[in-house]
């Protein structure tokens, strides 16, 4: 990342300190920042509305290791800058960092912008105080943040969440797990990028206006969302801390950079975040059309052939026959196949996609049964994972899976455990199956992957899944060969450049309408896919999909979650209203839709409405409420837009039968398709 430059930065003196006036002050026509010379927030303002939505807290926080103690407190109240201000930018220079146990050599500097739309919060450290690492940086910073009433907390995580009272939704996972965090001084609603967040953003949203948090960061970096709760002067829990943290991990001797984050008060809905988002995206975005099979595609029958501890669920005889049948009764089309091979689920990986069951037929037989299922237009999803590694496996035991594999921050392995159940308790307790993790960057590993396409394609399938390559694991691999340990930050980056050098791969061969996909949602994993296997239904009453679907409408996303015959109407609906495609994943991939026939009839139905108007519920693109209005707010109802049609779809979860009425003016059409 590049930092903005002032001329003369490093030629400021004392004098600079003793300015006449008290604080600075950055305005344009909408946006108006003020900070005093202590390099304290004043104002935060949206002019159109006037809401101030700073009350004078400081900026920043820093941690940094030394070699007895780690998260050592740098605070902003103890150090006074040197300030300058030119133009559109006010730069906050020191020359050394005070921690109240002594002086660090370290400078900082500090440069806040206002841009046309937007504050952007730039940063500079050199670390030149030996023995030490600079971990943390928590900046920008709005502390006692000034929430309006009507505002909610706007996340991305699972494609989107929406909290209406975000006090209350902080302090209720604040302490959670208890004991863990120093909940004396602040409680945390934990959320990073890329854990399982779509994008690098939040947002406080109200009816009219709202206050956007975004790191607009090209090198796709660990971000933490900062939301605390800090004690008041009473010691309640009710000052609101909002800001975004960095992970620099600078060593002594090493610079860092960022002038990633930004900050916009923005006017409108909740849309507008999207907007903001989508606008930096489209900078780096390179998303390939998908096939238009997949987009016509209106869900899978997601199925585990056998188990990982041995069970056998389906044959390979059955996908062209039974498996067929029963999908095509309720109008789906497509498989996703799981443990294919003779080993079964999460068994023996990477080595078990070499081995299907000879008791079977082998590799002909299961070709054969590909074969026989894509006849009339089955379209069959080939699955495999795309970072484990089996430590029963030979690749493990006797090749170089040890080589390739996470490492954690004292060198020893990271191992992660899946515990499906048998029909006993011990299989799924004690008998689970454990892995390492394997690190994108090993070309041995990139190979393995392109392996993984080829055979897919030999086998005759329509598309190869990598399973777990849309997100980042809870820890990552540590580099142990300086006086710190320092981890890979950009996890998520490298999982994106393996997408693209698969997807570049199969570009190159002959079946151009072969497709890849991978599970979980993150932008920059998604832009090289063609669909996506999603982590969670987002029917819960917080889940608020309907940001990532208008943020980036052209991703083919999938639902989950619905393996019964339990809330089916309601959950089926959802999809449909959000353009989401079917995982139809009875009792967890062991059975089939015919044994949960509400769920099956139900289906059925609704697949014969989205394929009769498939140009336009599955082929469009999902514009949320753009281009018209309805009248009853009990009554969901959303758009998709194809060329010069629009499709309105209505649904709702009371009992109660509801009626609407729906007014469509002059759409502008044109302006919908500029977004993206």
């Amino acid at each position: 990342m590049k930092i903005r430059k002032i001329s003369g930065i490093l030629l400021l003196t004392a004098l600079s300190i003793q300015a006449i006036c008290q604080d600075y002050i950055l305005k344009n026509k909408t946006i108006e920042v003020s900070i005093d010379r202590k390099g304290n927030l004043i104002a935060l303002k949206n002019l159109q509305t006037g809401t101030n939505y700073a009350s004078g807290k400081p900026l920043w926080r820093l941690y940094f290791d030394t070699t007895e103690e780690k998260g050592n407190e740098v605070l902003a109240k103890g150090n006074t800058p040197a300030i300058r201000q030119e133009g559109n930018h006010i730069a906050f220079i020191y020359n050394g960092l005070y921690t109240g146990k002594g002086q660090l050599n370290m400078q900082f500097s500090l440069i806040v912008s206002l841009e046309e739309d937007q504050v952007r919060f730039s940063s500079e450290i050199t670390n030149n105080e030996p023995h030490t690492i600079v971990r943390e940086l928590q900046y920008p910073l709005v502390g006692n943040f000034q929430l309006p009433e009507d505002h909610k907390l706007l996340t991305t995580y699972l494609g989107g969440q929406l909290f209406a009272d975000p006090k209350r939704q902080i302090m209720s996972v604040g302490n959670n797990p208890p004991y863990m965090a120093p909940s004396q001084y602040y409680r945390q609603m934990d959320l990073k990028y890329p854990s399982h967040t779509v994008a690098n953003c939040f947002a406080f949203t109200g009816e009219d206006q709202g206050l956007y948090f975004g790191s607009h960061d090209t090198t796709f970096q660990d971000t933490w969302h900062g939301l605390r709760l800090y004690p008041d002067k009473n010691g309640e829990f009710d000052e609101l801390e909002a800001g975004l943290y960095k992970y620099p991990n600078c060593l002594a001797g090493d610079s860092w950079q960022c002038d990633a984050n930004v900050i916009v008060p923005y006017s409108g809905d909740w849309n507008q975040t999207s907007k903001i988002y989508r606008k930096w995206a489209n900078t780096w975005w390179s998303h390939r059309e998908a096939p238009l099979w997949v987009r016509k595609m209106n869900g899978w029958q997601r199925i585990i052939f056998r188990h990982q501890y041995g069970e056998t669920f389906f044959r390979y005889a059955d996908l062209g026959t039974r498996i067929k049948d029963v999908g095509e009764s309720a109008g789906v089309k497509t498989v996703l196949a799981f443990a294919w091979w003779n080993s079964g689920m999460d068994n023996g990986y990477p080595d078990s996609y070499d081995i299907t069951d000879e008791k079977q037929g082998g590799d002909e037989a299961w070709k054969k049964a590909i074969g026989d299922f894509r006849k009339d237009g089955g379209k069959l999803l080939l699955y495999f994972n795309g970072k484990l590694i089996d430590t029963e496996s030979d690749y493990y035991k006797n090749g170089n899976g040890k080589q390739v594999c996470y490492r954690t921050n004292t060198g020893s392995e990271y191992t992660e455990f899946y515990r499906f159940k048998a029909m006993d308790t011990f299989t799924g307790y004690h008998n689970a199956r454990s892995f390492v993790v394997a690190d994108t960057r090993y070309p041995e590993w990139q190979q393995k992957l392109l392996k993984m396409a080829d055979r897919a394609i030999w086998f005759g399938a329509n598309a190869v899944f990598y399973d777990q390559l849309g997100y980042c694991e809870s820890t990552t691999n540590w580099d142990l060969s300086r006086e710190f340990p320092v981890p890979d930050t950009r996890v998520i980056a490298n999982k994106a450049n393996v997408l693209k050098m698969i997807h570049d791969y199969i570009d190159t061969k002959e079946d151009k309408n072969f497709a890849i996909g991978t599970e979980v949602f993150c932008d920059v994993t998604a832009q090289h896919v063609d669909y996506i296997h999603n982590l969670t239904g987002s029917t819960s009453p917080v889940s608020f999909t309907d940001w990532a679907r208008y943020t980036f409408p052209e991703v083919v996303l999938s639902d989950r979650e619905i393996r019964d015959d339990t809330d089916v109407e309601r959950r089926v609906n959802h999809a449909v209203l959000k353009g989401l495609r079917n995982d139809v994943e009875i009792y967890r991939c062991r059975d089939l839709i015919d044994k949960t026939p509400n769920y099956q009839q139900y289906l059925a139905k609704v697949n014969k409405l989205k394929d009769q108007y498939s140009y336009l519920l599955l082929e469009g693109k999902y514009c949320d409420t753009d281009y018209f209005s309805v009248s009853n707010k009990d009554v969901q109802s959303r758009s998709f837009v194809n060329g010069n049609r629009m499709a309105i779809v209505l649904t709702q979860s009371t009992k109660d039968v509801a009626s609407a009425k729906i007014d469509v003016p002059e759409i502008g059409r044109a302006s919908c398709r500029e977004r993206v």
